[in-house]
């Protein structure tokens, strides 16, 4: 599933893209494709492919196309404090995106069909808190996920503001999806091949939308046991935080304030992301596409409609030409400026990697004797 835009070099360029053909159209989803990095979530040998417009599969591991994960996460219209139901969650690449925007407040369940997925999304999820400077610049809600088959949800579960289904929805189920979504709720899921964004705006009152023609793998029917009974499948309750959490993420926040207020004083970015050095521009030919991959999913869409002729274009591009930077040159590692300040508190050492969350940059640098893991 994709094609619709030009592959990128690396996770920014590939977000650059998707923004000027208007999949991505507002800055919390922005924000949220360039915390984390799509590559992340491939295995190691499949890397290359990571920064193309398609779908990606390997085993019972799956990630759709950015094009599809772009126009979903504009359709659910993500806030802070929102509950949110991923059904097939899959690699859990999109539930962490959707975890920087709901912050530490929201809820963020998934439920997967398949065990081994469920163990490689838990790992790329503990690999992001704990390495990437992108969780000191939001207030994350972390993910939790269980297994089981997404038909056999237990009836009397919480209902959610957010719901998206990443399998292929049949007529038939229709009404069980919209059974999840809270009045006023949104879902997105694949029905009778068209993404769909569906609107509870009354206990029996919806509104219906058609975004995307698409054809996913359609839902996995529940197995019945022996005795016939489903086997109902239990979302993880809705967590209490403790004092201690709620304190750290109060501290952590009054942080993150003074840092904004020093950085405007001075004239710096702060805790935004630094700005990346140019590329050279890529010169996109219109395009209309229809993809096939593994005879499983397609999308059809009208990518940038940028004029291969344009003297314009070749004029920015031989001006960006002599404004890069030597070949050789490495962009400096950004700092994390969350973790300088709270670093250099007058506090003990213990409630130092408390509040930053005990994550492996932390330790590596500031533990006498630790093998530092950065490269």
């Amino acid at each position: 599933m994709g094609g619709a835009v030009s592959a990128g070099e690396d996770n920014d360029e590939l977000i650059d893209n998707l923004k000027e053909a208007q999949y991505i159209r507002t800055e919390l989803v922005e924000q949220a494709f360039r915390a984390i990095d799509r590559a992340d979530y491939y295995l190691e040998e499949f890397k290359e492919n990571a920064y193309k417009d398609l779908a990606w599969k390997h085993g019972n591991i799956h990630l759709s196309a950015p094009c599809i994960y772009s126009e979903v996460m504009e359709a659910l219209d993500l806030q802070p404090g929102l509950s949110f139901l991923n059904l097939g969650s899959g690699t859990g690449y999109l539930s962490s995106m959707v975890g920087l925007i709901l912050g530490p407040f929201g809820v963020n369940h998934g439920v997967e069909l398949h065990s081994d997925v469920i163990e490689y999304a838990k790992q790329k999820l503990d690999f992001f808190i704990r390495t990437s400077d992108s969780f000191d610049k939001f207030d994350f809600c972390e993910p939790s996920f269980v297994t089981g088959n997404c038909l056999e949800i237990s009836p009397d579960c919480s209902q959610y503001d957010r719901v998206y289904c990443g399998a292929g929805v049949q007529k038939e189920h229709e009404e069980y999806m919209k059974s999840l979504l809270k009045v006023g709720g949104i879902l997105v899921m694949p029905l009778e091949e068209k993404l769909t964004k569906i609107t509870r705006t009354g206990p029996s009152a919806w509104e219906t939308k058609k975004i995307l023609a698409v054809s996913f793998a359609p839902l996995v029917q529940p197995c019945h046991s022996e005795s016939g009974k489903s086997r109902l499948v239990q979302l993880p309750p809705l967590a209490v935080r403790s004092l201690q959490d709620l304190a750290r993420i109060a501290i952590r926040g009054t942080i993150k304030k003074v840092i904004r207020q020093e950085t405007v004083s001075s004239g710096g970015n702060g805790l935004k992301n630094t700005p990346r050095a140019k590329r050279r521009r890529v010169r996109r030919r219109r395009m209309e596409t229809i993809v096939f991959l593994d005879k499983e999913v397609f999308a059809s869409r009208i990518s940038s409609p940028s004029d291969d002729n344009s003297c314009e274009d070749l004029e920015e591009e031989q001006r960006e030409e002599d404004r890069a930077p030597p070949p050789d040159a490495k962009p400096a590692r950004p700092v994390n400026f969350l973790r300088e300040k709270v670093l250099s508190l007058p506090l003990p050492d213990p409630l130092k990697y408390y509040l930053l969350y005990y994550r492996e940059k932390i330790l590596c640098a500031c533990i006498p004797g630790k093998t530092c893991l950065l490269p």
